[in-house]
């Protein structure tokens, strides 16, 4: 096993060396067939040349030849496109960010931001960290009852701004708005993101109307959220039941119910779609320059997690066992029984919004390509690709699936003199396939090689990065969280705590016993509004690193969601007291103190 790990290291140490050195790599492919991304025919027989990280010069292979200290790879029967983007991404395992890279994905937006991804970001650029471009959200903003802990919260218009101001402050490129966000919180947000200069993009809140949002000038929409209900002749009437529904969120504490009783509303907007009227509002989001970032695929898989074609897929080999365990319909609150009836309904739904993502397309809505990684089934890299094939199967050829990962994602991101396309000048962000995507989509995942940042990653390589990320995942030991998350269900929280302590001594070497896995099991269980256990784990946590920051800072997290505002004060301190830059606590102890005085 040190062996291994040995030789682990070694290679993940070389690939870092080959990225610093490649910085200076002149590289000419000849003969190459090149889709540029911008919807021209292809162009066969071209050479391109990259130095300096972006493209020097394209032209015929018989007129342009290359220098000779270029790496020279013969690209005859080879397609280069564009380095694709997945525009919707949650990810928090470093070691396997290379898999976006061996998938061809160059760069990625990731939508629930913290300073963990602005590091990576600095590492990534400076050529110590392989993975994707980031472009990186603020946490999540979400009403006073949020889904997620974690996110910034926001129950009037004041803190509605104040998060923006926050997001803005903490280097964020965009604020992420969710879905209980409070009306006023988010008309608060829209008018001061666009003081601060600052896009705003995710849910349509359940308060607001798609109408509504793309007015207010919100950037994009994450899984057709609002589009449904903006389409029924019955709108008004979803949006009273809905302002209803988080009326009662707000008494009952408990966000998941809230969405319980907005599910039911799922056959009425599927009855009551007009066409009339979903005309009219893709109007209004073409007008508006509103962008859509539907993810068939997490609302796939979600809706069919006991189908064996998504739980047995074979690339989940390649993914951490934290990940794969988490992914169990019994550990995911957002989980319910689906009656037979609501199976018919669920495949019914999934038709309807590859129809109306079609529809969006015809009538010029700007659509991007995003998978909602890490959450069901969706994977790092790969499920870009079965993204793209949901995309053509929603009525998209395949140059304008292509589309909504490289040129649609560099005009959203304002960056199309960089990225997005195939052209002199622009960075050497380039995949070199096979076979024709423009042929069949699905051909996007045979790729050749890579060219990421100006540098060559072969298929060797490539495949390197695929096995080392496959070696890790079976040599991490079993996550400690797993078993104490069984425990607490079959025989509750006192006997999990004894049996996490009882192995940790008795057996120490045969479980991940990191901070991780209790902080995670902690954040699962806030997640479910169990707060006295998360308390109870997270303070676990604490005794077993008492000189992390971190796990004061989740610990008062956990008091703060319970109402114990005393504790949460005394842990932020804490948590502050050993690391100095952590701004997240410096905010919370700011709000908790300024909250007691207002209380006196």
């Amino acid at each position: 096993m040190k062996f291994r790990s040995l030789i682990f290291l070694l290679l993940v140490l070389s690939c870092a060396n080959r990225v610093a050195r490649a910085q200076g790599e002149s590289i000419a492919l000849t003969h190459a067939t090149v889709i540029d991304g911008t919807g021209a025919p292809s162009q066969t027989d071209i050479t391109l040349l990259i130095t300096g990280g972006r493209i020097a010069a394209m032209g015929r292979s018989a007129t342009l030849h290359p220098p000779r200290d270029a790496t020279v790879v013969d690209a005859t029967g080879k397609y280069v496109i564009p380095g694709l983007w997945d525009m919707h991404v949650h990810w928090y395992a470093k070691p396997y960010l290379p898999l976006f890279i061996a998938n061809g994905v160059t760069g990625v937006r990731i939508m629930m931001g913290y300073p963990v991804h602005h590091e990576w970001r600095k590492e990534i650029e400076a050529g110590t960290l392989q993975g994707p471009r980031l472009y990186i959200a603020s946490p999540i903003v979400d009403g006073p009852k949020p889904v997620w802990p974690g996110s910034l919260t926001a129950a009037n218009a004041a803190e509605g701004r104040q998060a923006v101001v926050k997001a803005k402050a903490a280097g964020a490129d965009f604020v992420k708005v969710y879905s209980l966000l409070p009306r006023d919180a988010f008309f608060a947000i829209a008018e001061e993101a666009g003081k601060q200069g600052l896009p705003f993009e995710g849910h349509v809140p359940i308060c607001v109307t798609a109408a509504e949002a793309s007015a207010a000038g919100q950037k994009s929409f994450e899984h057709l959220t609002g589009i449904m209900s903006g389409c029924s002749t019955e709108e008004a009437g979803l949006l009273q039941s809905a302002q209803a529904a988080f009326a009662g969120l707000l008494a009952t504490n408990d966000p998941m119910t809230t969405f319980a009783e907005l599910r039911g509303q799922g056959r009425q907007t599927l009855e009551t779609y007009s066409n009339t009227r979903a005309a009219a509002l893709f109007a209004l989001l073409k007008s508006n320059q509103t962008w859509q970032c539907p993810t068939l695929t997490v609302l796939r898989n979600m809706r069919f997690r006991d189908d064996p074609s998504i739980t047995n897929d074979a690339r989940l080999k390649y993914l951490p066992p934290e990940v794969r365990l988490s992914w169990d319909p019994s550990r995911d609150f957002r989980s319910f029984t689906r009656t037979s009836n609501e199976t018919v309904l669920a495949r019914q739904t999934c038709q309807k919004e590859l129809e109306v993502v079609g529809a969006m397309q015809r009538a010029g809505v700007g659509l991007l390509a995003g998978t909602d990684t890490l959450n069901p089934y969706c994977m790092p890299g790969f499920s870009l690709h079965d993204e793209l094939g949901l995309l053509v199967k929603a009525g998209l050829t395949p140059m304008q699936a292509l589309q909504t990962a490289t040129r649609n994602p560099a005009r959203f991101m304002g960056r199309e003199h960089d990225l997005g396309t195939v052209e002199k000048g622009k960075l050497a962000d380039l995949l070199l396939l096979d076979a024709n995507p423009l042929a069949d989509i699905s051909n996007t995942r045979k790729l050749y090689a890579v060219i990421y940042r100006g540098r060559l990653f072969p298929r060797a390589e490539l495949d390197q990065m695929l096995s080392q990320a496959e070696s890790l995942a079976s040599q991490t030991k079993p996550p400690i969280s797993e078993l104490l998350a069984q425990t607490i269900q079959r025989q509750g929280l006192e006997a999990a705590l004894g049996q996490y302590r009882d192995l940790k001594v008795g057996q120490p070497n045969a479980y991940d016993f990191s901070e991780e896995q209790l902080n995670s099991l902690g954040y699962e269980l806030l997640g479910r509004k169990k707060f006295k256990e998360a308390v109870e784990v997270l303070k676990l946590n604490v005794e077993a690193y008492p000189k992390s920051a971190n796990v004061y800072d989740s610990l008062g997290e956990a008091y703060l969601n319970a109402g114990d505002h005393a504790n949460a004060l005394e842990n932020y301190r804490k948590s502050l007291e050993l690391d100095p830059a952590n701004t997240g606590a410096a905010e919370k102890l700011k709000d908790l103190q300024k909250k007691a005085v207002e209380v006196k």
